[in-house]
């Protein structure tokens, strides 16, 4: 029974040996301790570290072979030490193809088990490679030859895929970069926009002032003291509105300059409402600059529990955009359909939920079905048709906020209903 058992265990063992088996396989099958010996004479193993590093090694490997079978052929199992420790001897013949040439090998592999707290475990083991009849000699050097072949091809391939990866992470760097110049043109009208509203104020209560300064001068030169006061708190009235609009306009150039720079912005204390209801606008006059017959109801609900949250304020802020961006776009084309009959609705709004803030985008589009929605975020997957979009904006949106921020962003729509993005962020 004992020994059907260890049969098993060294089939098993076998197994793990020749890489049919996950390496992690060995924490329960070999002591930490163990001790081998492979089948080249550099091949000298202490502690499950090497090993593991040896089946690694042995692995990727025989990745290069094509056709890799063997046969194990028992040759004797051996009790000593009371029962407790165990010898079992294997013979194994390899096949596989390499470079298109059939190869053969045969191994012996020898195994020492010991019994630890009723389990076996391997401590010792011996891998050596079959005698030549013709000249009884080892094949130690040709297999040490074939093993350098392999980890040359292994290195060549690592060195492949390394420059590959370095390729891509620029390709992907460039990627993101043109999809972030251009979200940017497609602000420019919702900028223009949302500008000029501040310019004109600033503009109109600047000559206001101008006329006031003057009345001021007549009543100052007519001694009337008391109407020249009065006029000039209408002055500073004006003076403290065109402040305010001067600062609304260096808030949506700050906005675009930090909407087109590459990244590596550190987080800083951010207004989510505010960046939230500034983003709303943009995204929405963007769209009316490309078709003055578009109207949507824009609806906003923020938290004013909420003062500022850590964040990249640009990085957010691209997020919102895309979303927004995509909300208007689904709605305008529902409209397009659906004419008199279809309001069409987006909805912004955050809530301080203990230590995540919410921001949830909604419209009352056309939804998504369900295959769709599995493959919402993946690069370059976009429902837009060629030259509208770049499937990258979730992508990357999805990205800022889970990588950069140690958020989610979750996706609830219903086909023919509307769509709800939900953008938790860690409030710390």
């Amino acid at each position: 029974m004992e020994n059907n058992k260890l049969k098993k265990l060294d089939v098993t063992w076998i197994a793990l040996c020749l890489g049919d088996l996950p390496i992690d396989v060995s924490d329960d099958l070999v002591l930490p301790d163990v001790m081998g010996y492979g089948t080249t004479k550099n091949e000298y193993i202490v502690g499950i570290d090497q090993f593991k590093q040896l089946l690694k090694e042995g692995i990727e490997q025989r990745k290069l072979l094509k056709n890799f079978k063997y046969q194990i052929k028992p040759v004797f199992i051996k009790s000593m030490g009371e029962g407790n420790t165990v010898l079992i001897v294997n013979e194994i013949l390899l096949s596989y193809l390499l470079d298109g040439n059939e190869k053969t090998l045969d191994l012996r592999l020898s195994t020492v088990y010991t019994r630890k707290e009723s389990t076996w475990k391997v401590i010792h083991w011996h891998g050596s490679l079959g005698m030549d009849e013709e000249d009884g000699t080892w094949h130690q050097e040709e297999w040490q030859r074939e093993n350098e072949k392999l980890q040359q091809k292994v290195d060549e391939q690592t060195k492949e895929l390394k420059k590959s990866f370095e390729e891509l992470k620029s390709t992907q760097s460039q990627l993101i970069q043109s999809e972030k110049m251009a979200s940017l043109g497609e602000l420019t009208a919702g900028i223009a926009h949302e500008i000029q509203n501040p310019l004109n104020f600033v503009n109109n209560f600047s000559e206001v002032n101008n006329e006031l300064i003057d009345e001021m001068h007549e009543e100052l030169d007519n001694g009337d003291i008391e109407e020249a006061k009065a006029i000039s708190i209408d002055i500073k009235h004006n003076l403290e509105k065109i402040t305010h609009h001067g600062k609304r306009a260096d808030r949506i150039v700050k906005g675009m300059l930090q909407h087109s720079r590459s990244g590596g912005d550190k987080k800083e204390p951010t207004d989510i409402n505010a960046l939230a209801d500034e983003y709303l606008r943009l995204a929405y006059h963007g769209l009316r600059a490309k078709d003055k017959t578009f109207n949507a109801e824009l609806i906003t609900d923020f938290d004013t529990s909420i003062k500022t949250i850590n964040v990249v304020p640009q990085d957010i802020g691209r997020v919102i955009l895309n979303l927004l961006t995509n909300a208007f776009y689904v709605v305008h084309q529902k409209k397009q359909i659906a004419k008199d009959t279809y309001k069409p609705t987006v909805h912004i709004g955050t809530k301080k939920e203990k230590d995540t803030i919410e921001i949830k985008i909604t419209d009352n589009g056309n939804g998504m079905p369900d295959k769709v929605k599995e493959k919402i975020f993946q690069p370059f997957f976009t429902t837009k048709p060629t030259g509208e979009g770049t499937g990258l904006g979730l992508s990357m949106s999805y990205d800022i906020i889970t990588k950069g921020h140690g958020g989610d962003l979750i996706v609830d729509t219903i086909e023919g209903q509307g769509t709800t993005f939900c953008i938790l962020i860690p409030n710390n």
